[in-house]
């Protein structure tokens, strides 16, 4: 599990799962249902950017988010 605690770690754990899927960033945004600038941007650490489009850039490289330290909530 990797621990994220910035915008620039989240950056560079997607672009590393990324190239380690041998992924292009077009192929991702396109698998991704995103444009390749929000890519770009996502690997690059902006810091403002949309949760929605992150989560499905994390689906397509077969990821997901676990929080821990919250308290648990009912699903």
């Amino acid at each position: 599990m990797t621990s994220i605690r910035t915008p620039q770690q989240l950056g560079e754990a997607i672009r590393a799962a990324r190239k380690q899927l041998a992924l292009t960033q077009p192929q991702l945004a396109l698998a991704a249902g995103v444009g390749v600038r929000f890519v770009v941007e996502l690997e690059a650490g902006k810091p403002t950017v949309r949760l929605a489009q992150v989560l499905r850039v994390l689906h397509a490289l077969g990821g997901e988010i676990h929080i821990t330290g919250l308290p648990e909530v009912g699903v």
